[in-house]
């Protein structure tokens, strides 16, 4: 039976958009739903990206099913600052037909040519802190809150509609390390007492006192220190806002970490999330009482914590200032408080960065990737 690929928008269609993922992970252990009123929000004027972006989003019929589905975003302010012509694609879901992956990119595809476009890449999101990254290793792992878990025949899919590698992420597990590093926190002391910081006290304040106070400084530092990295826009206020409403809930203040200099300017942070994964798993991503209830439970003593976003300004980046931060993180883990971080996604070119993970008993155990494929206008 033919595939019909229709573009949503009537209400009934949004929500069968959101709706689809859940039904074609039902079955599976390692998938952990987004937040499905953040997921309905991508339609709306409420989204902050609306201002910098244009979205497209298809379904694919067969009969009376559902059988696929894929967004695409216009990233204005990606292509102005570049100087090129993208479109991205996400949420990008189906069963394993390449006719449906066909149509469903063939149709992206086609809106791309309309909107002036010459390339395609993804899976991506509106900015670096949305979900991104085909998973192509690790499907026996549970996903992140804030990474999507996919079926392992998804990269044969985009592969077969004509894309190709453009670049890699890894994510690692870090559990407590075999040896105790002595040497770790004197050289953390030494390199705020040389560079004259300090490490604010969450504790003496509330939370919502916490984050007001430092989150223009902590985004200030991501602009800055996530600028150069594959797929990264600055954040504009509208941005920032929503970013803010969606992680307080979710932030433990004990785990948001921030590193400030005399004028109390941040130059450095860690934000890690509490692994609540298997809370919205259950719920299909709902926020019902129960679903609530145990997410605060995990947020309040989690067994697990997502290394979501840490950062340092490039002025300190060489004054050892990391050694601050790996030792909060080593504390945690030998005190017996958590039993693992999850580092998220490390470009595979980030070396710096992966370097930091000899200090633990690492296992590299996820590889995401992004795939780009050049358009011919002569196509469709």
């Amino acid at each position: 039976m033919k595939v019909e690929v229709i573009r949503v928008k009537s209400r009934a269609e949004k929500k069968e958009f959101v709706k689809l993922p859940l039904r074609l992970y039902k079955k599976c252990p390692w998938f952990v739903p987004p937040l499905f009123s953040d997921e309905m929000k991508i339609f709306t004027d409420k989204n902050a990206y609306a201002d910098t972006c244009e979205s497209v989003f298809f379904l694919a019929i067969r009969g009376m099913e559902t059988v696929g589905r894929i967004q695409g975003i216009l990233q204005r302010q990606y292509n102005e600052a570049h100087g090129e012509k993208r479109i991205r694609f996400t949420r990008f879901d189906a069963i394993n037909d390449l006719e449906v992956a066909k149509a469903l990119f063939g149709a992206l595809e086609e809106w791309a040519r309309e909107k002036g476009m010459d390339t395609v890449c993804g899976p991506l999101g509106y900015s670096d802190l949305e979900r991104e990254g085909l998973l192509i290793e690790g499907f026996d792992r549970m996903s992140t809150f804030e990474e999507q878990y996919n079926y392992d025949y998804y990269a044969a899919l985009i592969e077969g509609c004509g894309y190709g590698k453009e670049i890699d992420w890894l994510e690692f597990s870090l559990r407590s390390p075999k040896k105790p590093n002595a040497m770790l926190k004197k050289v953390a002391d030494r390199a705020l007492e040389l560079s004259k910081l300090h490490v604010v006290d969450a504790d003496s304040m509330s939370k919502r006192e916490y984050i007001d106070r430092y989150k223009d400084g902590v985004f200030a530092c991501i602009d800055r220190c996530y600028s150069h990295l594959y797929g990264t826009v600055e954040f504009t206020e509208s941005m920032k806002a929503q970013l803010v409403d969606q992680f307080m809930l979710v932030i433990n203040k004990k785990y948001l970490i921030v590193i400030c200099d005399e004028q109390d300017r941040v130059v450095s942070f860690a934000l890690c999330i509490p692994g609540f994964g298997e809370a919205l798993r259950r719920s299909g991503g709902r926020l019902t009482p129960t679903t609530l209830w145990r997410m605060l439970r995990l947020i309040r003593k989690p067994r697990v914590v997502d290394l979501a976003l840490v950062a340092i300004l490039p002025e300190y980046q060489s004054a050892g200032i990391n050694a601050v931060m790996l030792q909060k993180m080593t504390e945690y883990l030998e005190s017996g408080e958590i039993e693992r971080f999850e580092t998220n996604l490390n470009l595979e070119t980030n070396v710096q960065v992966m370097a930091q993970w000899k200090y633990f008993d690492a296992e590299q155990h996820k590889r995401r990737r992004s795939y780009i494929k050049k358009i011919d206008e002569s196509e469709g």
